[in-house]
């Protein structure tokens, strides 16, 4: 068993964001924070207790903040909040996701400026550690007053209200509580305010998105290197002097990749020289770097604003233990995250866009030199001629979903809330992003690996062989026509498990190498 994960103030880094995400580890809590939550909760029982009216401890809620709430009815207060609020709508979270937004709350709330009790945040961790995960609905935020629906179905499993998830199957919510030890909550003054206030979920699902993409995205460059070597096209755009006179990060680092993967090509080796014709190749294989690198750079930005965010408090009101103060703000507004999960809808549509080109130019053999759509005996077999075709149609579907959503904006609660970031959708529609571009890369992958082959007895690089066995291993090579569709889920698996990481490093917590 591994050793436990501890949540300190500040220390999300990407890395322990992707450890929770992927491998669910056990979760505990900074000794330092039970002090600091000790402290915040401290000066909101102290005003519950007086008589100055203080938004989200003695009023009521958004436009209600005028409405002051008697003492006796505080508890009820946080109670109705909840339940009113929880109106999600839509298929769950997935799980992974659900833990991951159960971490970044806890760490939240542990900073000490919530005014929360500490056994409340425990009881997250609890949630977390014992595989009880409660059932949140994906629709029905708009990333303002941060994720109120998601996070109040979040908040309504420690109520014992609702549904949870354990080990795959639906419980209610109290058998839950039973698993991971817990009895149901009552809320004080300000604790369920505190609760479904924040950004956790649309972070959350934006981080899950990223991370799915970065799997992606080196993939793709593992695959656009085998589009290079299948065709027998030229290492010279990889030239770091090219990259070195445009000054471009990305472009750098991403250069750097194609010629670890390229380095020492046998392949590269036979058709070069006077006689050799590639003088410039299709824009798809010489501008790898400045796209991918592009891309690469979005990423990194994308990344440093989610894990800012993830370390972040964004509830409100805030509690300022050192004067006293309960503060009201708007860190709730997700716009950060939501114009970060954009940034990625474009950069991971381009990832497929620009595969999508290179599998167009593997299968025409009037530019690859390759047998038409990649088959020892076209006519009688098709080939790869309709996997081109499904990944046309799913780089085409990324277009339509990669359309901004920071960009809208639909007034709530009547109109006090009336500029909305939709951080939630914005974030959410990277899972169907990232598995588009996914299908898309494995597409490449088996058409380059069988143009590839068309060239043996020669070989390509060692590390390019190794991932040519990696394939092989899950997908056997396309001599006629068969049932097509399980090689390219198999492939796309073979992408999703990160099989290929470790050939294609990629470091997201750099701005980059220069």
């Amino acid at each position: 068993m591994t050793d436990p994960l501890c949540l300190a103030p500040g220390g999300l880094s990407l890395d322990v964001l992707r450890q929770i995400h992927r491998e669910a580890p056990r979760l505990t809590l900074d000794p330092r924070s039970y002090g600091a939550m000790a402290a915040s909760q401290a000066v909101v029982a102290a005003i519950a207790g007086g008589e100055s009216a203080v938004y989200g401890i003695n009023t009521g809620f958004g436009k209600l903040a005028h409405k002051r709430i008697a003492p006796a009815d505080l508890e009820a207060l946080q109670t109705n909040l909840i339940l009113s609020h929880a109106t999600g709508m839509g298929a769950p979270i997935a799980d992974a996701t659900v833990r991951l937004i159960l971490a970044i709350k806890a760490a939240s709330l542990a900073v000490g400026a919530s005014g929360i009790r500490a056994e409340i945040v425990d009881a997250l961790l609890a949630l977390a550690n014992a595989d009880v995960l409660p059932v949140i609905p994906s629709k029905g935020s708009v990333g303002a007053s941060g994720d109120l629906a998601p996070l109040a179905h979040l908040c309504c499993a420690l109520l014992g209200i609702g549904s949870v998830r354990h080990k795959g199957a639906v419980l209610p919510a109290g058998e839950g509580l039973a698993i991971a030890g817990l009895s149901p909550i009552t809320l004080r003054a300000k604790e369920g305010l505190a609760l479904i206030n924040g950004t956790q979920v649309s972070t959350a699902l934006a981080l899950a998105g990223l991370f799915e993409i970065e799997r992606a995205f080196a993939a793709a460059i593992l695959a656009g290197a085998l589009s290079v070597e299948a065709v027998m096209g030229s290492h010279r755009p990889f030239d770091p002097r090219i990259s070195a006179l445009r000054g471009q990060f990305g472009q750098i680092d991403v250069a750097a990749l194609f010629r670890q993967l390229l380095d020492g090509s046998p392949l590269n080796a036979a058709h070069q020289g006077p006689s050799c014709e590639r003088v410039q190749d299709p824009y798809s294989l010489r501008c790898q770097p400045q796209v991918m690198g592009a891309v690469l750079d979005q990423m990194r930005f994308a990344a440093r604003t989610l894990t800012i965010e993830a370390n972040g408090v964004t509830d409100n009101p805030l509690v300022l233990v050192d004067t006293g103060e309960v503060l009201s703000g708007g860190n709730f507004h997700a716009e950060p995250v939501a114009m970060a999960a954009d940034q990625l809808a474009i950069a991971a549509s381009e990832i497929g866009a620009l595969s999508e080109r290179r599998i167009a130019m593997l299968i025409d053999s009037t530019i690859s030199g390759l047998p038409p759509f990649l088959v020892a005996e076209p006519g009688l077999n098709s080939g790869f001629m309709i996997a081109h075709v499904t990944a046309a149609a799913l780089a085409s579907e990324n277009k339509s979903l990669a359309h901004p959503a920071s960009v809208d904006s639909l007034p709530t609660s009547a109109n006090q809330e009336d500029h909305v970031s939709m951080a939630t959708f914005a974030a959410r529609r990277l899972g169907d992003i990232a598995a588009n571009v996914t299908g898309i890369v494995g597409i490449e992958l088996l058409a380059a690996a069988q143009g590839l082959e068309f060239h043996r007895p020669l070989r390509s690089s060692q590390t390019l062989e190794t991932a040519m066995a990696m394939i092989r291993e899950r997908v056997p090579s396309y001599r006629v026509d068969r049932y097509f569709a399980p090689d390219l889920e198999a492939i796309a698996r073979l992408i999703g498990e990160g099989r290929f990481d470790a050939l294609v490093p990629v470091d997201l917590s750099t701005l980059g190498s220069v």
